[in-house]
Order: structure tokens, then sequence, then C-alpha cells
């Protein structure tokens, strides 16, 4: 029986012994390395999500959006668990989850005050925890980005991670303005310069 785009999984056990031997299963079944180009892909998203979910815990703005975002990781993680052109219908990132993406960095980067240099990742803890997640989320787009060149990926699983870096970005820079911080921004050759 087929699983439903918005069924939750199912899971009676967490252990199953199955990668003792350094091997593990993907979404179509298939026995694949743990360190293969895919795993390290869906491993890096994961690990984004495990960082998003540091900064709700530690109370950032848009926390709502952030909340959305980790469940469509888990639409990215399992995208990318499956490879293109499977026998049944798989769960796929759409183009609309990236509009989403696109509309919530045009809202955000609004009441931003224009840049002048690029920004060194900092200021407010909140602003510093989103831009680890924007490293984070670029490191999963470069695996993902590695792992097209060799199999089918779907676009637009990439086309998000690329894109929510960008709102990852913005969000850090929000966190600074909402909170009256300056941001730390790079002096080429020369000390840390910081907008008030």
């Amino acid at each position: 029986m087929t699983r439903k785009r918005d069924e939750p999984v199912r899971l009676d056990r967490i252990y199953t012994r199955g990668g003792d031997a350094g091997e593990t299963s993907l979404g179509s079944g298939a026995r694949v390395p743990k360190d293969s180009p895919r795993i390290e892909a869906y491993g890096d998203v994961d690990e984004l999500n495990a960082v998003l979910g540091l900064a709700i815990a530690r109370g950032v703005p848009h926390e709502a959006w952030l909340s959305q975002i980790q469940n469509d990781l888990f639409d990215v993680g399992a995208d990318l668990a499956v490879p293109e052109g499977g026998e049944r219908e798989r769960l796929r990132v759409t183009a609309d989850q990236v509009g989403r993406l696109e509309g919530w960095c045009d809202e955000a980067n609004e009441g931003l005050e224009p840049l002048r240099s690029f920004v060194l990742p900092g200021g407010t803890k909140s602003a510093a925890l989103l831009h680890v997640a924007r490293t984070v989320c670029r490191r999963a787009e470069r695996r993902a980005v590695t792992l097209a060149a060799a199999e089918d990926v779907n676009p637009d699983a990439l086309a998000y991670l690329n894109r929510l870096s960008d709102l990852l970005f913005i969000l850090a820079r929000a966190a600074n303005a909402a909170d009256g911080a300056g941001e730390p921004l790079w002096r080429p050759g020369g000390g840390a310069d910081t907008v008030a």
C-alpha cells in the first residue's frame, strides 16, 4: 500500500542492525554504503534540520517559517533518499515550496538596510545560529550538486537548498536588526567594522 504525501511514517522500532556493516537502505530499498554521495547529501540536510531546531529552541525571529522549513527539509531528505525514475511515484520537492521561500526572502529583506559590504557571521546569538544554519545549508547544497553530477536529482530539491541558504542569510540580518544590534561587516585588509 502506497503512503499518501501528507501521511506520516510509522516507526515501530528504531534500531534494525541492518547498518552494522556500513551500508544502509535508500527509500527505493537499494542498499548503498553509508558514505555514498546520496547518503552524504541527505545526511547534511538532516544536520541542517538539527541546527534549525537549535535556532528555534534559542528563540529566533520567524520561528513559524523555520518550523515549516524543518518539515520541508524532511521532504528534501525523502526526495534525495529515492533515486529519480523509480516504479512508484515518490515524494518530491516542488516549485511551490521553492516559491514560498522566495516570498519569505522578499518579505524579510524589505525592511533591511542595503548592504555596504559582506557581512561577517555573528552579531546576536540568534543571528550567529542562523549563519551556522546557512553554512550547513550551503554544504548540503554542494553535496546535492555532487550527487547530481553522477545521478539524476530533482532540480527543485537543488533550488530549494539554494534559496534556503539565501533566506537564512536574510533572516540572520533580520535577527540583528530586530535586536537593534549592528552587523559585523568585512573590511578588506582591516579590522572588524560594525554598522550601528
